[in-house]
């Protein structure tokens, strides 16, 4: 087998997000992009909540690295300069978020995660009314 289709051939739900993933991100605008990012650190926080609840701590802690890094990639998209007061605002959240995030890791409670999922559900839809048509 190609080496390309051996990375391919694990697990098959990852291996369509993953196709899926580059599929979505090929081409698209920034606006999009940044949709992109909410949408999969949510997705990674409900299944860190899940692993945490089903004591799966591998997998918890893949998405609590996951979901860090989508929140520092966030970050360090802010535009200060145009974004002014809602720049800094977005980076006292999602400097929070990371912590919250980071101090839940360590415990055995999910609420934390789902707390923080519902924060970037709330600033996704806020997102998506502000796209440009």
């Amino acid at each position: 087998m190609a080496r390309y289709a051996t990375a391919l051939a694990g697990d098959p739900a990852q291996t369509y997000r993953s196709v899926d993933l580059a599929a979505r991100t090929g081409g698209a605008d920034p606006h999009a992009l940044v949709a992109l990012l909410y949408e999969e650190a949510i997705r990674a926080l409900r299944s860190a909540a899940w692993a945490t609840t089903n004591r799966q701590y591998a997998m918890k802690g893949e998405r609590v690295t996951r979901v860090t890094a989508i929140l520092f990639a966030l970050e360090a998209g802010l535009d200060f300069d145009k974004g002014g007061d809602l720049s800094q605002t977005l980076s006292r959240l999602y400097t929070g978020l990371r912590d919250q995030i980071v101090n839940a890791s360590i415990g055995q409670d999910p609420q934390p995660f789902l707390n923080a999922a519902t924060s970037l559900t709330d600033i996704a839809e806020a997102w998506e009314a502000v796209r440009p048509r």
